[in-house]
């Protein structure tokens, strides 16, 4: 009996040795926002966060501090024979570009930027129509009939989530005005929460009362001025409606998170393919958020106008520009 109790044993830790020997090597790393943004590089942390709730299967985390230093971090992580490595933002092309050639048989997910090989997916998601939704709900919402956009930094992304928020205002009022400002021109933009919060400011006392902050830790600037001055504000990438309830109208959700999740299960599965994925509405890539914390503020009448917008979208009776495509935003 001991006998056949040690052979057990024996077995089962060779199991357990073999599923661990099986499990995939992961990697994430965060952009210059920061892990903590509650925002863009936040959400990739919670989609690992679950994967690894789910599985069992942890994960190594770094984050680059600056753009040039994400080749170093990201060539670090690949000699440690990583099975995937998730790159959060489109600062980071260059490195996977880079580095994915020099590890081919490491695997990378790219968030937001597009990059090529055979070992690489990029993923690129819609913004353009998530921001036409929260765009009709400001201006149903607004009562002085000027918006406001705070971004990170004016590249085509950005200028992609403005262009989408001004599409949906315009299709709600074309004679609504909308206040553009960037934080600034370096990676720095992304963390600069006071800089955000004064370009609120100026955007406010010029009569804007709902603004969308596209700036990452800096909209949580753009957010806080919001709420002492009374205005409405959107939140970006994650559901932000829980920071200033009463105060946040809604926020245009990117699913990080479920691309983080998703990545890393197909390599534990052995489904993973390299190439371009687009994530929009249609493909659950994109949303508005409507909760407990700002159910208050979307009445009936701008419930029902998103969501049809919403409909007409997905089954492509409104077509949204993506600002990328044309290098021009048409309203």
């Amino acid at each position: 009996m001991k006998l056949t109790q040690l052979s057990l044993t024996i077995a089962a830790a060779f199991l357990a040795a073999q599923a661990s020997a099986a499990n995939p090597k992961l990697g994430v790393v965060y952009d210059a926002g920061g892990k903590f943004d509650k925002s863009f590089n936040q959400s990739a942390f919670e989609g690992a966060e679950r994967f690894k709730k789910d599985t069992g299967i942890s994960f190594i985390e770094v984050q680059a501090s600056s753009d040039t230093q994400a080749e170093q971090v990201m060539r670090g992580l690949a000699r440690k024979k990583l099975d995937m490595i998730a790159a959060i933002g489109f600062a980071q092309t260059q490195a996977v570009q880079k580095v994915a050639k020099e590890f081919p048989n490491v695997k990378f997910v790219l968030i937001d930027g597009q990059a090529t090989g055979a070992n690489v997916n990029s993923v690129v998601f819609k913004e353009e129509e998530g921001s036409y939704l929260v765009g009709v709900a400001a201006a149903m919402a607004s009562k002085s009939k000027k918006l406001g956009f705070i971004g990170g930094i004016d590249i085509p992304l950005i200028r992609n989530f403005a262009c989408g928020y001004a599409q949906g205002i315009k299709a709600v009022n074309p004679k609504a005005e909308l206040t553009q400002n960037m934080v600034g021109t370096t990676s720095g933009a992304w963390n600069d929460p006071a800089k955000g919060g004064e370009l609120a400011r100026s955007q406010f006392e010029r009569g804007v009362d709902v603004v969308f902050a596209v700036a990452g830790g800096s909209g949580m600037g753009t957010l806080q001025m919001a709420k002492e001055k009374g205005k409405l504000a959107i939140g970006v990438d994650s559901n932000q409606n829980h920071l200033y309830p009463g105060t946040m109208l809604t926020s245009m959700v990117k699913r990080v998170d479920n691309t983080v999740y998703d990545s890393f299960m197909q390599v534990k599965n052995g489904t993973w393919k390299g190439g371009v994925s687009y994530k929009g509405l249609k493909e659950g890539g994109v949303d508005w958020a409507l909760d407990a914390n700002n159910r208050k503020l979307i009445t009936p009448e701008i419930e029902k106008r998103v969501l049809g917008a919403r409909k007409d979208i997905i089954d492509g009776k409104i077509k949204v520009i993506d600002y990328r495509v044309g290098s021009s935003c048409p309203v």
